[in-house]
């Protein structure tokens, strides 16, 4: 009978995968491990290591949605740890998001025994390495316990890779206490520069262009190029939009040349660009839909350049010439440029301040911008109210902004959980309606236990008001299963440790954002509006 399998270190080789993974991480920076842990991930926490810390989230995507928010805001990949299939399975809605958000995260999963898995064990997976794609750059389950590292440092390469993005390993329970060979981690550069002879005739388009816009897209934010657009805005007189369904900002939103949002129309997009005859979409898509549309893409004679890093919106932009770059490489050479003609800034952007008291989700996102301080971090998911956002609370500073990119919900209440744990003494602001929180209630835990000051602003209008307004494009006066009358977020809020308020007119909405606003710790106000 053959013997079994060594265990654990030996003389000849005296680390283990779980030896040399910890020093892989450690060498990446991700030491601190996003989760919902299950049995087949136990063995990889045996000793963990001191300077490593472990964020629980009380649900695998409230999990994911955390480490999203985590590694947007230092712009370095997080590790997540979940189980086989089960917990993948519940986290794959936050993997969409964080594929969309163009976010690198390193996703490690549970499998069962290698010597098991041909009896299809209880909570194994049977095609791990398929399950979570396409929503994942790269997939794979080691055929040998000894490739584990070498996997993970591959998943963190391709995860920082632009267009960055989730990567999946998938680990065997016994993997980790077999002996392997130490690895170390190589530096890879992945920096984007432009095609010179595309971006010098792009410079020429901006320059001999009677009235030029930009649209900026998150690109812009995760390229640290804020104050390149605005100086390429300044030297060009270009009106400034932000691209449809941006989930980062890239311009500051009280500049005089700034000129509102695009919306996620083909004839909505076309009448905003109207006046102008050459067009710079930045860091993202311009021509993004959420309904179906007809004519054409642009106005006539409208020239279009598209610059980014993800060669997919290159690819299927529908019009215009696109050049694959970091946007900071790129703005940097249009700024070296041949000088514009002359041409005179277009007029400002004015928007009519909100009159009277009545509580409406208007009256509280102005009476938000009002009190909170001009540095203080927004992440939104609240679809219904984010028109008057975008009138009336204005993003001012760079990285101080963050949504979800994939339309789907969930992400914003524990990515401010995430966002706060990577600004360390800055204050968040989680701007969510009452059915976007439902999905990642749980991420209250996380907040309170960790002690974050997180401002947790509730809208709440008593249904899914986005798909009330949306059903009225397809003719629905009343889409059914849309109503959410009972919910009582201050007793939620409560249940997980949190202190919370409730506001139902303009006096109390003040006492209580005033309230939120100076606490050192997390807190909830449930603003209820007609």
């Amino acid at each position: 009978m053959p013997e079994s399998p060594a265990i654990g270190a030996t003389a000849a080789c005296p680390s283990t995968v779980r030896d040399v993974t910890i020093d892989l991480l450690r060498a990446a920076g991700m030491t601190t491990i996003f989760g919902n842990p299950g049995s087949t991930e136990l063995p990889m926490f045996r000793d963990f290591p001191d300077d490593f810390r472990y964020i629980l989230g009380l649900q695998e995507s409230v999990a994911v949605a955390m480490a999203d928010g985590f590694a947007t805001a230092t712009r370095k990949a997080a590790l997540i740890n979940l189980h086989s299939s089960a917990g993948v399975g519940h986290a794959l809605g936050a993997v969409f998001t964080a594929f969309r958000n163009q976010t690198p995260l390193v996703i490690t999963a549970g499998q069962q025994a290698r010597s098991i898995l041909p009896y299809e064990p209880f909570l194994f997976a049977e095609r791990p390495s398929e399950f979570p794609r396409p929503f994942v750059k790269w997939a794979v389950e080691p055929a040998r316990a000894q490739d584990v590292p070498a996997a993970i440092a591959r998943a963190y390469a391709v995860a920082m890779e632009p267009p960055c993005g989730p990567t999946f390993v998938s680990v065997p329970v016994d993997d980790w206490d077999q002996p392997c060979a130490p690895l170390t981690l190589r530096p890879i550069s992945a920096t984007r520069h432009p095609d010179p002879a595309a971006l010098a005739q792009c410079a020429q388009s901006l320059a001999r262009a009677r009235r030029p816009a930009i649209a900026v897209a998150a690109g812009v934010a995760r390229d640290c190029a804020w104050d390149l657009v605005v100086a390429l805005a300044e030297r060009h007189g270009a009106s400034v939009y932000v691209a449809p369904m941006a989930s980062r900002a890239g311009f500051p939103e009280d500049h005089p040349l700034f000129a509102g949002f695009l919306a996620a129309s083909r004839e909505a997009i076309v009448a905003s660009l109207a006046p102008h005859d050459v067009v710079l979409a930045l860091g993202g898509p311009m021509n993004l839909y959420h309904v179906e549309g007809h004519g054409p893409h642009l106005p006539d004679g409208c020239e279009a350049w598209l610059i980014g890093d993800n060669h997919t919106h290159a690819a299927w932009a529908p019009q215009g010439r696109a050049i694959v770059a970091s946007c900071d490489v790129a703005i940097a050479g249009l700024l070296a440029g041949p000088d514009p003609v002359a041409r005179a800034w277009p007029a400002p952007r004015i928007v009519a301040p909100v009159a009277g008291d009545v509580m409406t989700d208007a009256l509280v996102v102005s009476r938000l911008a009002a009190l909170r301080a001009p540095g203080s971090i927004l992440v939104e998911e609240a679809p219904s109210t984010r028109g008057p956002m975008h009138d009336h609370l204005p993003i001012l500073r760079p990285d101080t902004f963050y949504t979800t990119a994939s339309g789907g919900l969930g992400f914003a209440l524990p990515a401010a959980v995430g966002i706060a744990l990577a600004r360390p003494g800055e204050k968040v602001i989680a701007l969510l309606g009452d059915g976007s929180s439902m999905y990642a209630i749980q991420g209250l835990f996380s907040a309170a236990a960790l002690g974050l000051p997180i401002s947790f602003i509730i809208i709440r209008n008593g249904r899914y008001e986005a798909l009330h307004s949306f059903g009225r494009h397809f003719g629905l006066q009343q889409p059914v299963g849309t109503e959410l009358p009972v919910l009582d977020f201050c007793a939620l809020a409560a249940g997980h440790g949190v202190p919370a308020r409730r506001a139902d007119d303009a006096a109390t909405l003040e006492e209580a954002l005033c309230w939120s606003l100076a606490a050192d710790g997390p807190t909830l106000v449930e603003a209820v509006v007609a």
